[in-house]
């Protein structure tokens, strides 16, 4: 990877980072309404995967912490901003929100409220793939905390029997909402789960976007080629709490410090910084760049952007019949 691809990366988790805190700024402001689940300290996690996967060409699908999945596989960061908001130039039309978020045109589909929701919905896509006959795959995030759903064994059940070209994504942040793993899981290793399915699977460290590149490129090679399941668990760290209710009081300060300082753009900061690749100054006109994008492009467009008609409130809940249409 060059150089330039190399500040490109530290941008793309640097911008994930501010338009996160944005959003919990925006929040607050009561600008956002329900819930909302922050990506901050996982950075590391989705951009790395999907770097390596075909944007809008593979099916990206995720549970709710999905922002920045949905960034990095096409969306428009002001259509999502817009859905966060509310708006009818939101993504989902101001209906979905945070947990609902969706843009088929990139082949991004969606964030979901249920916990394990995704996981059949992922073999359906991959699935589709296989019976069209294309090389495309279907690439599924998942969260630790929805391993012990029944969906996780049935999906990695039938994806194993029936071949499915799926690449399954643990992104482990070690806490189930306020649940330490270790206290409903009897192995905390989740990649171990899916040997008894026959399943292709490793571990990585989750918060070093090199690695993370590293083994998402050997495990979307392998779906690609072999047409098979791939499971991959990348060991990582929300420095956040769960959702914008949450304190975090169940983690102690010394747990949260020493992940601090495994935070994915210090890393890689760090190592572009001894590199000679970027300057203390480049980051910081970069980091005003993003920050000057967020506030005057992004929430600026949602805020100026019209809330959805009363009289659509009964829009997209049925299907839309042309005129002159039956049955």
């Amino acid at each position: 990877m060059d150089a330039t691809d190399q500040k490109r990366l530290l941008r793309e988790m640097l911008f994930a980072r501010r338009f996160e805190e944005r959003c919990a700024e925006a929040y607050h402001e009561r600008q956002i309404g329900g819930f909302l689940h922050l990506y901050p300290g996982e950075e590391a996690c989705a951009i790395g995967v999907l770097e390596k996967a075909r944007t809008g060409s593979d099916y990206v699908v995720t549970g709710y912490r999905d922002h920045i999945h949905a960034l990095k596989s096409g969306m428009d960061p002001k259509a999502l901003m817009a859905e966060l908001f509310g708006k009818e130039t939101g993504c989902s039309k101001g209906r979905g929100g945070s947990m609902h978020l969706f843009d088929p045109d990139v082949h991004f589909m969606g964030g979901y409220a249920l916990v394990g929701g995704p996981f059949p919905l992922a073999a359906g896509f991959a699935k589709a793939i296989q019976l069209r006959g294309s090389d495309e795959i279907s690439i599924c995030f998942l969260g630790d905390g929805a391993n012990n759903q029944g969906t996780f064994h049935e999906t990695m059940n039938m994806a194993s029997l029936w071949n499915l070209p799926v690449l399954f994504i643990c992104e482990n942040n070690l806490y189930g909402i306020g649940t330490a793993i270790e206290r409903s899981t009897v192995e905390i290793n989740q990649y171990k789960r899916v040997a008894p399915y026959k399943i292709e699977a490793a571990q990585c460290d989750g918060q070093d976007i090199d690695v993370v590149m590293d083994h998402a490129e050997k495990a979307v090679q392998y779906v690609r080629e072999k047409r098979k399941p791939y499971f991959l668990e990348l060991m990582t760290y929300r420095l956040r709490g769960h959702s914008m209710s949450d304190s975090g009081a169940y983690r102690s300060k010394e747990e949260v410090e020493e992940w601090a300082q495994r935070d994915p753009i210090g890393i890689y900061k760090r190592r572009l910084l001894e590199a000679g690749v970027v300057s203390e100054d480049e980051f910081h006109a970069m980091d005003k760049a993003i920050l000057d994008e967020i506030e005057n492009e992004i929430v600026r467009f949602a805020a100026e952007s019209p809330e959805p008609r009363l009289e659509d409130i009964a829009r997209y809940v049925y299907t839309e019949k042309e005129a002159g249409s039956h049955g």
